[in-house]
């Protein structure tokens, strides 16, 4: 009896510990689940987390002050949450060229977004296809814009650009830290300047500086092209909005909540008629702005209720890059390179004489 007894006993405390055991692990299973949801559902504090290891990316507006030598001085201006950018706001230019559309009848302006540092960039396109300065008595205008310099040797990068813009005049600068997400800045300070500056001019182009561009094609496709409301270059439609956070063009519900874009041409190179400059610099106002620039034009021009338009011809805008022969390069517009020697490379051979098919 004493031993049936004591396995009862036994049996009982050993139910009674599985309780527990089922009741703890029950209750960690719970909290897990609730920090998942938490985690995900606000993935903006991860972000955060992240942006601790890397916090030039998400560095926005600055102070600027010039120093006695001449340098710059800046303290970073850090956005109130991540994928938040800085605009609008009241940038002004450290480098400006205001007299550059004013001073002859301009009918298209290139804008080449570089990294202030990115000297071989804009000399490679200062020797190709940026001395097309006159196509079928069209005149063409070139411009670098970049912003502040961000790393250590920030202040012999902005002596060696006064330099740079000494000799050419074909820089603009404005003061917001150059970097990735800041393109969207960027783009909107391009506008601004090309509202204010150089309404004179028909078509505006914005081109990627790794880009090749045929600019007597360029000139030909507009010549008939309309000269309000007119956007166009490799345009995409219903594109998915990306909400893994590992992803480059990441995107979180709370700073855009629908599934799909609103049609937008590719950043690589998309053309504009001028009225289009200050027409979006007003829409900048009342449009949220998100980091992936090209996105936010797209933003902008759905805002306004103005439709982009398809090239007339479905190859002339090439976002992979394409085997160069002198036949296809003789009949696209513009495509990405895989080196700036190719760039440079393609342009020379496509100028030698002879037929190009």
């Amino acid at each position: 009896m004493e031993v049936s007894e004591e396995r009862r006993q036994v049996q009982s405390n050993g139910r009674c510990r599985y309780h527990r055991s089922y009741v703890i692990f029950t209750i960690l299973l719970i909290l897990s689940l609730c920090y998942y949801i938490i985690v995900y559902e606000n993935s903006e504090t991860w972000t955060a987390t992240v942006s601790l290891f890397f916090p030039e990316t998400f560095h926005n507006k600055i102070n600027v002050s010039q120093t006695t030598s001449g340098g710059i001085s800046a303290e970073p201006w850090k956005p109130p949450e991540p994928y938040y950018v800085a605009y609008p706001n009241n940038y002004s230019f450290v480098i400006n060229e205001p007299e550059k559309c004013q001073k002859e009848n301009v009918f298209l302006v290139l804008m080449i977004p570089v990294a202030p540092g990115n000297m071989a960039a804009r000399d490679a396109i200062r020797s190709t296809w940026g001395t097309e300065k006159l196509v079928a008595d069209k005149i063409i205008s070139v411009l670098f814009l970049t912003g502040l310099p961000t790393s250590q040797d920030s202040e012999k990068l902005q002596e060696d650009l006064l330099q740079e813009s000494e000799k050419y005049h074909d820089i603009l600068q404005s003061d917001f830290w150059d970097s990735y997400y800041n393109l969207t800045i960027k783009t909107v300070v391009m506008l601004e300047w090309l509202s204010a500056y150089c309404q004179n001019a028909s078509y505006a182009m914005k081109i990627d500086s790794d880009m090749f561009l045929n600019v007597k094609n360029l000139v030909n496709m507009l010549l008939p092209a309309p000269k309000q409301n007119y956007m166009t270059g490799l345009v995409a439609r219903s594109a998915m909005v990306l909400r893994n956070p590992h992803s480059k063009w990441y995107l979180p519900i709370t700073a855009y909540s629908p599934a799909h874009y609103p049609p937008y041409a590719l950043g690589l190179g998309y053309v504009f008629s001028l009225d289009l400059a200050g027409k979006l610099v007003k829409a900048a106002q009342l449009v949220k702005p998100v980091y992936i620039e090209d996105v936010y034009i797209g933003m902008c021009m759905n805002h306004l209720g103005i439709a982009l338009t398809d090239p007339p011809d479905g190859s002339l805008f090439n976002v992979f890059p394409v085997d160069y022969n002198r036949c296809r390069y003789s009949k696209l517009i513009a495509t990405t390179t895989r080196s700036l020697q190719n760039q440079v490379d393609f342009w020379r051979d496509l100028q030698t004489p002879g037929p190009y098919c």
